[in-house]
C-alpha cells in the first residue's frame, strides 16, 4: 500500500503513516525495509497489517507541482522539544487562541512560570514609575504605572485558556473541562491536576503525542 509519513518521534521510536485508504498505521524503525526519510510528508510504500505498517520502503517521488509550496516551520516545530521561553512565546503568538491539538506538561508549566516572571517584572516597573511620577512621595500618588501589567494580564487570558484546553487534550480529556479551572472551589486543584498528569501515550483523537515527551 502507498502512503505518506505523518509523524515520527525518534526518542520514543514510533510514528504514523497515512495510507491511501484513509487509515493511519503505526510503525517503528524496525518496520523499515530500507533507509527511508521519516520527515513528514515522505511518500512510502508498506505492507498493512491490522493498523500497523511493515516493510516500509521509499516510494517513487511524483513530479513536484510548482503551484504548491512545501511546508516549512509550522510543521517542523512539532519535531523537537524547545525551551521554556520559546514555549511561552509560541503560546502568546503562534498559538494565540489555538484550541486544537495537544500540549505537554513542559509547555504548560513554561507558560505559567514565564507569565509570573513577566508579571513580576512589569509590576516592579510600575511601582518605580509611580514613585517617579509622584516625586518619590513629594507629589500626588498615581497608579498609572500598573497599566502595562494590567494589559499583559488581559492579553494572556485567551492564550491561557487555549493552553489549558490543549493540555486537557494531551491527557485524553475534553477541553470543556477547562471551565473547572475558573471555579472558586475547584480551580486551583483542577489547575494542579492538569499540570501534573502525564501525556497520554501515542496518538489520541486530538493528534499525535507531543515531541520530547518521555514515557
Amino acid at each position: 500500500m502507498r502512503g505518506t509519513v505523518y509523524h515520527y518521534d525518534e526518542e520514543q521510536d514510533y510514528g504514523y503513516v497515512n495510507g491511501v485508504d484513509g487509515k493511519r498505521y503505526i510503525f517503528a524503525r524496525g518496520d523499515l525495509r530500507q533507509d527511508v526519510s521519516l520527515a513528514r510528508g515522505t511518500l512510502v510504500e508498506f505492507r498493512a497489517d491490522d493498523r500497523t505498517a511493515h516493510d516500509i520502503v521509499a516510494a517513487a517521488t511524483p513530479e513536484r507541482d510548482p503551484s504548491k509550496r512545501p511546508v516549512h516551520s509550522a510543521e517542523r516545530r512539532l519535531a523537537q522539544s524547545i525551551g521554556l521561553w520559546a514555549y511561552f512565546r509560541r503560546a502568546m503568538i503562534a498559538d494565540y487562541g489555538n484550541f486544537n491539538g495537544r500540549a505537554r506538561r513542559k509547555e504548560f508549566w513554561a507558560f505559567y512560570i514565564c507569565s509570573i516572571v513577566v508579571l513580576v517584572a512589569l509590576s516592579g516597573f510600575g511601582i518605580l514609575l509611580n514613585l517617579a511620577i509622584s516625586g518619590f512621595g513629594n507629589g500626588p500618588r498615581t497608579s498609572i504605572g500598573y497599566v502595562p501589567a494590567l494589559l499583559f494580564v488581559l492579553a494572556m487570558i485567551l492564550p491561557l485558556i487555549a493552553l489549558i484546553v490543549r493540555r486537557l487534550h494531551d491527557i485524553g480529556l475534553t477541553g470543556w473541562l477547562a471551565l473547572v479551572c475558573f471555579t472558586p472551589a475547584l480551580g486551583s486543584v483542577a489547575f494542579l491536576f492538569i499540570g501534573l498528569v502525564p501525556s497520554q501515550f501515542g496518538e489520541n483523537r486530538w493528534g499525535p503525542m507531543p515531541a520530547g515527551v518521555r514515557v
